[in-house]
């Protein structure tokens, strides 16, 4: 989109950047009390049969992922107006997730501030390479890549590693209120889960909430990958780089069926999102349909969307993804385009 046209639709979008407390509450109550609903309804179910049970943690993932969506929001302070009850609901709903409140918060608005810029990654977003970087990396370090990129690991470790494991520690230089909050985060996850361990079994609680964690892990990895790894996604150098086009050209419309939007807070109106991080979720999908210059984007859907898998590096020079095939390794790499980059997610 032309850069005089910014003001128009900056414009446009403004309205719906102020959060409705009812429709705040109203989403609360639609994700929150049926999760726990279907959590008990799972237990209840273990006596009756294996395969419901499972049926109905699958559901309660998919709850959880509209819970993530919460604490998303709260983390871009759009939930609520009032910035205490972001950071009560954002806390609550983090140990729900196993995401600490502050620690995610800061990760991602790096992540929104540096989105597809080449000179700028490695805090909350997904390791990428260029051809250059992965041509010249030692051979471990290609073995790492292409096992972080694997699809198996990626989204079957990836969760219990990101979730599980990294989330756990504060990052280097983090100020003593996001230390605490991860510390709190911590202490309520291990307290809440043995409290369930003591009141229904572990083995039970590895079942239901096993489940619950994998299918709402994956899926949040998911929708976090397949929404910035497409073919023509957008990535510059830092002098070259551009906010609204990363917003534009690097974020994609995941067009789901209307289920899947409800359920996973219609993050998949991820161009939007990353235009105006201010806009409620439960407006992203208004703010899309009622301004057509914002409709011009990469639109991808369920069966599209499997595409990304197969795209691995960036090629600067085409300016796509391309796959390990596609790369023919010269007898020597230039050295002007390597930069550093770290795997994080």
């Amino acid at each position: 989109m032309p850069h005089e046209q910014t003001s128009n639709w900056r414009k446009n979008i403004a309205p719906y950047e102020r959060p409705r407390i009812q429709n705040s509450v109203r989403q609360i109550l639609n994700t929150v009390v049926p999760f726990f609903l279907l959590w008990y309804f799972a237990y209840l179910s273990l006596s009756l049969s294996y395969w419901l049970t499972l049926a109905l943690a699958i559901v309660a993932g998919g709850f959880l992922v509209r819970i993530f969506i919460i604490f998303h929001d709260c983390c871009h302070k759009s939930f609520f107006r009032n910035r205490t009850a972001n950071e009560i609901v954002g806390t609550i709903t983090g140990i729900l997730t196993f995401c600490p409140y502050h620690q995610w918060r800061h990760s991602h608005s790096v992540h929104h501030a540096t989105s597809g810029n080449l000179d700028k990654r490695g805090t909350g977003d997904i390791w990428t390479l260029t051809v250059d970087e992965y041509i010249s990396a030692s051979p471990w370090k290609r073995l790492v890549y292409r096992l972080y990129r694997n699809p198996f690991i990626m989204f079957t470790i990836g969760p219990i590693y990101i979730f599980l494991i990294d989330y756990r520690f504060n990052r280097k230089r983090a100020a003593w209120p996001e230390r605490i909050n991860t510390y709190v985060t911590n202490l309520a996850i291990v307290g809440g889960i043995a409290l369930l361990c003591w009141a229904i079994g572990w083995q039970y609680v590895l079942l239901i909430q096993g489940t619950i964690f994998f299918v709402s892990g994956a899926a949040g990895i998911w929708l976090f990958y397949v929404q910035h790894q497409f073919e023509e996604s957008y990535f510059e150098e830092d002098e070259e780089w551009d906010y609204v086009k990363a917003a534009l050209q690097g974020s994609s419309f995941y067009k789901l069926p209307r289920l899947l939007h409800w359920i996973t807070g219609n993050i998949g109106f991820h161009h939007i999102h990353h235009l105006s991080p201010r806009v409620p979720n439960y407006y992203l999908e208004k703010v899309h349909s009622e301004n057509p210059q914002l409709q011009d984007v990469k639109t991808i859907t369920l069966r599209t969307s499997l595409e990304s898998l197969r795209f691995r590096i960036w090629n600067e020079k085409s300016g796509k993804f391309v796959t390990f095939k596609d790369i023919q390794r010269p007898r020597q790499a230039s050295p002007k385009r390597v930069r550093k980059a770290k795997p994080t997610v």
